[in-house]
């Protein structure tokens, strides 16, 4: 397998000890990884993978044992944060076993990202198998009414539709989703955009701006502002690492 082209920022790496830049480079962004496993985002939390993975790569063709533990650890702590969010324990600790089972016969950088990839889509799944359970149906086809919906008309249109699509009235639509989501009615409205924003970089040539357009922002600036809060880059850095986004398999 071809190595993925490193567009991260570098990472010194000590080639005596190489797991100790990688270690701090996870250390650095479990956070963000265990908050894409609280949201679901499956995207985000690939994308530190990837990011963790390349620097592996960079650290040489040594391989050490080593590294092997601290992706394990990198994968424990998210099965940790998979019971929390309200995965089986039972589940959980099968997953774990099998991981570890797994991981004892990678023997190259293929089979570790294979390895890598496939623990953290078992984790990802068990959590939204429960959240499944769990959401009313009526929230889940709310939801999904407004993520396959326009999203760019102003907010008392975009909640209207919505709410005539669920058979209820706008006001007992934002008490619903408030007490069942946390969010306000406003919130999932604009992580909707964001998202249907996050498409049209990847698949359109439209500009930031006509994008910002298209998805129901006053202006470029505010788009970039929202976006940059939620994705935790630019709308331009996004388009250019999606294009060039170096997969895990």
């Amino acid at each position: 397998m071809a190595k993925p082209e490193n567009n991260f920022p570098a990472v010194a790496v000590n080639p005596h000890r190489p797991y100790d830049s990688i270690r701090e480079l996870y250390l650095c962004e479990e956070p963000a990884l265990l908050a894409s496993l609280h949201r679901g985002d499956r995207r985000e939390a690939m994308r530190i993978i990837n990011l963790v993975l390349v620097h592996i790569y960079s650290a040489g063709h040594e391989r050490s044992e080593m590294l092997k533990i601290l992706l394990l650890e990198l994968v424990v702590m998210m099965s940790r944060a998979a019971v929390e969010a309200g995965a089986p324990q039972a589940e959980v600790i099968s997953f774990c076993y099998r991981h570890v089972t797994e991981l004892t016969a990678v023997t190259d950088d293929e089979q570790l990202s294979h390895w890598l990839r496939e623990a953290v889509l078992r984790i990802f799944d068990a959590v939204e198998r429960v959240r499944a359970a769990q959401v009313p149906p009526l929230v889940r086809k709310a939801m999904e009414a407004l993520r396959s919906g326009e999203v760019g008309a102003e907010l008392p249109q975009v909640r209207d539709r919505v709410a005539r699509q669920v058979g209820v009235s706008s006001r007992q639509l934002n008490q619903i989703l408030k007490e069942r989501t946390g969010r306000t009615f406003a919130d999932l409205l604009r992580e909707a955009r964001i998202e249907r924003a996050c498409d049209l970089l990847v698949k359109t040539e439209q500009s930031v701006a006509e994008i910002a357009h298209e998805t129901g922002f006053c202006d470029q600036s505010y788009f970039t502002h929202v976006f940059q809060k939620l994705k935790r880059t630019t709308p331009r850095q996004y388009r250019a690492f999606a294009r060039k986004e170096p997969r895990v398999s």
